[in-house]
């Protein structure tokens, strides 16, 4: 018997009752799949009913999928996203907005919002989604749960349907910072204890350009952490970070659906529409010089970050933002979030959003980011935060 959804967290093509084995380190638990991985016998719809149309049923599932259902998870269904993944709000425009169980006059946070919904409101104990530009950090902060995005490429995507390869990971939520790092530990490939103990970094720069509320939010987070230093990330950069990650994903973005838009012609919702008009008038000049500010950017963080460093920066720029809010007003707190977001993606770095503070009843995320290749080290680090903040 299916579970009854009344928060939107499903698509009604991806219910499923999936369990290859009753046992292993995840036996007993419950997931569920953003509707950008394939499951075998399952149409693979990427947020786009046009996509759901020109694809044909998938006969294989995503590798991560394969994964956790050996390692004994119970699959229970396709979760929503926003129109081919290309938007941080969680509101889709052919198929409606899911419910923020956290706050649920705000939106959830996109694009893996069908995920992150499905764990904040109970549905699943955890739930796998993507993240390019912050799509699992950035809901994980809107809707109160815990968010990770691995080091780039370190867990397989294949059988995901592209958005931007270089940028693109899996990723996945959890209510608790245990069972994100029990997942993690199935997931990850030839798991390695960290050697020493962390260094933990402030972000002062990106603390600033949050805001005061986000500031207080999370100050008594991170006194918790113990001693650290206080640091300047971007020393003024975050807009050109922001801009060099939109160019570079959008020319991804053009390369890999170009084809696929040309013959079905598909009826993009607002937004979307703009964002693939602009992708297709980039120029050869724009996009290298947005790749040298990349290079730069993955420069700065692995200086900063060394070998044991841990940055400790706000998930996001406030609260979720309340549904219905404007157009232009929502573009404008997206723009500021990618700010926030983009610099894991740039350097493919990992990044954890942990549910650490509230701002109006609200929650707010604390991320920590870690060098490349130490997920172990974020993962070990929010079991212990869970112990600590229940």
């Amino acid at each position: 018997m299916m579970m009854e959804d009344r928060i939107g967290a499903f698509v009604a093509h991806g219910r499923i009752d999936m369990l290859l084995s009753d046992t292993g380190p995840l036996a007993g638990m419950t997931f569920a799949v953003k509707d950008f991985f394939d499951v075998a016998g399952l149409p693979t719809g990427a947020g786009s009913p046009d996509w759901l149309a020109s694809h044909a049923v998938p006969q294989a599932s995503a590798s991560v999928v394969d994964r956790l259902l050996n390692a004994g998870a119970r699959l229970v269904g396709k979760t929503s996203t926003d129109e081919l993944a290309w938007s941080l709000n969680g509101e889709n425009y052919h198929y409606g907005t899911p419910i923020n169980p956290a706050a649920p006059k705000r939106i959830p946070g996109g694009s893996s919002s069908g995920s992150v919904v499905a764990v904040a409101g109970e549905l699943v104990d955890f739930a796998v989604g993507s993240d390019t530009g912050g799509s699992v950090r950035l809901p994980a902060s809107y809707c109160g749960v815990f968010g990770m995005r691995p080091t780039h490429a370190r867990i397989p995507i294949t059988g995901a349907v592209p958005l931007a390869p270089s940028y693109d990971t899996v990723g996945w939520f959890a209510r608790s910072g245990d069972l994100l790092e029990q997942v993690g530990r199935v997931l990850i490939p030839e798991w390695r204890e960290p050697a020493t103990p962390p260094r933990f970094l402030i972000a002062d720069d990106i603390f600033e350009a949050a805001g005061s509320a986000v500031k207080a939010a999370l100050a008594g987070a991170l006194e918790s952490f113990g001693p650290a230093e206080h640091v300047v990330v971007a020393d003024g950069g975050l807009t050109a970070w922001r801009d060099a990650f939109r160019i570079i994903q959008a020319s991804e973005v053009w390369q890999a659906h170009s084809g696929w838009v040309a013959e079905a012609q598909p009826g993009f919702g607002p937004g979307i529409r703009e964002r693939f008009a602009d992708a297709a008038r980039l120029d050869s000049a724009t996009i290298a010089e947005a790749l040298r500010v990349r290079q730069g950017i993955r420069e700065r963080l692995d200086a900063l970050l060394g070998k044991d460093g841990i940055l400790l920066l706000p998930s996001a720029p406030g609260a979720a933002p309340l549904r219905g809010t404007p157009a232009q007003e929502l573009e404008a707190f997206r723009a500021k979030a990618l700010e926030l977001l983009c610099g894991a993606g740039h350097a493919g770095l990992p990044q954890v959003s942990m549910p650490l503070g509230a701002i109006d009843g609200c929650p707010i995320g604390l991320s920590a980011m870690a060098p490349r290749g130490h997920d172990e080290r974020l993962l070990q680090l929010v079991g212990t935060v869970t112990r600590l903040h229940g």
